[in-house]
């Protein structure tokens, strides 16, 4: 058991300490492929009551820690969750993700945009994470999240999910000046909203950049990361001791420069050699990941081979175990058992493999 005293697992990891095995989570871990979220879902069959209404995102949010015990439980709830805030109108579709119903592409629009007052639109926030505190103590970490600025400018132009991002990238390289603008507007508000999740709880925080991958180098400096260290700077001048996360869907042309952005860990997916991710970006820099969530299909000596594999490459300084992004529906949730198993024994399984 733990004492009342001890800094749970996955923040010593975060601030870089060097443990006998890397703590462990999953991107999506309440979700779809668990027969309680699903049962739950049948009651609930919209997102934003699952995770707007308390003890409903409480709920799910639990449903992975009751299960599985992961060294980290993450607040139930999406990136677009802010927006009405900012006088957006949004919904979730269920399978489709967010719907914006008047996009946001004129000046008149980016203008009128209000600045985020998380108290007053988001106060489900604050019971939420309070309680996801109360409920682990220090056996777990408990971890927020929030989109990033080109990610959400992304949503508000397209009015939606989009293959091509044309709509953005039209705005983007035709009137860089209304993107900016909006991107300002957006990052103003999300250091405002990564503060009160701090404030309200969460002792990691990680920034989803999840369309940034589909930028081109150059115009990942433009339009990404200034915005990604805007609100990174501004919430480690009034909590310097909260380690935040930074992922970017699609990052392998991408991690020295995801690694500038003021993020203490960067977290990986599977299209880089965990070996060559620790290489790019160097000694200093923490690392998340980074499990193709497709092997969790695979056989379990499959999954530990993998899991092993990850575990050697990044060594035992500074690395949360993940997968490079989120589980899928239709997992085997004994195989997601598994894996939580697998990665608690980590240190036993690598000693006699040794």
């Amino acid at each position: 058991m733990s004492s009342l005293n001890e800094v749970p697992l996955l923040l010593r990891a975060a601030r870089g300490e060097t443990l006998d095995r890397p703590p462990v989570w999953m991107m999506r871990q309440a979700g779809r492929y668990m027969k309680a979220y699903r049962d739950l879902r049948e009651k609930y069959p919209s997102f934003r009551e699952r995770s707007e209404i308390p003890e409903v995102a409480i709920e799910v949010s639990l449903q992975p820690w009751r299960a599985f015990q992961p060294d980290g439980v993450i607040l139930f709830s999406d990136i677009v969750t802010p927006m009405p805030g900012l006088g957006i109108d949004m919904d979730i579709a269920e399978g489709k993700g967010p719907i914006i119903h008047a996009p946001i592409r004129t000046r008149q629009q980016i203008d009128a945009l209000q600045p985020l007052n998380p108290e007053e639109s988001l106060p489900f926030i604050k019971t939420i994470l309070k309680s996801l505190r109360q409920e682990v103590g220090n056996k777990s970490t408990v971890l927020g999240f929030v989109g990033a600025p080109w990610t959400l400018a992304a949503y508000a132009v397209e009015g939606k999910g989009s293959k091509d991002y044309a709509i953005i990238k039209n705005m983007a390289f035709s009137d860089s000046t209304l993107l900016h603008q909006l991107l300002s507007k957006f990052a103003d508000a999300i250091a405002v909203y990564m503060r009160y999740q701090i404030d309200c709880g969460a002792q990691v925080v990680q920034m989803f950049d999840s369309w940034a991958g589909q930028l081109s180098p150059q115009d990942y400096d433009t339009f990404a990361l200034p915005y990604q260290k805007q609100v990174f700077d501004r919430v480690k001048k009034t909590h310097p001791n909260t380690p935040l996360i930074l992922l970017v869907t699609g990052s392998g042309g991408l991690l020295e420069r995801m690694s500038k952005s003021g993020a203490d860990i960067v977290s990986v997916d599977w299209t880089v050699d965990m070996a060559d991710a620790r290489q790019r970006l160097g000694p200093n820099m923490n690392v998340q990941g980074n499990l193709d969530p497709g092997v969790l299909f695979g056989s379990q000596a499959f999954i530990r081979d993998r899991i092993l594999d990850t575990i050697r490459k990044a060594g035992h300084r500074g690395h949360i175990l993940n997968l490079g992004h989120g589980v899928l529906p239709g997992t085997p949730e004994d195989n997601v058992r598994f894996f939580f198993e697998t990665a608690k024994q980590a240190d036993k399984l690598l000693a006699v493999a040794a």
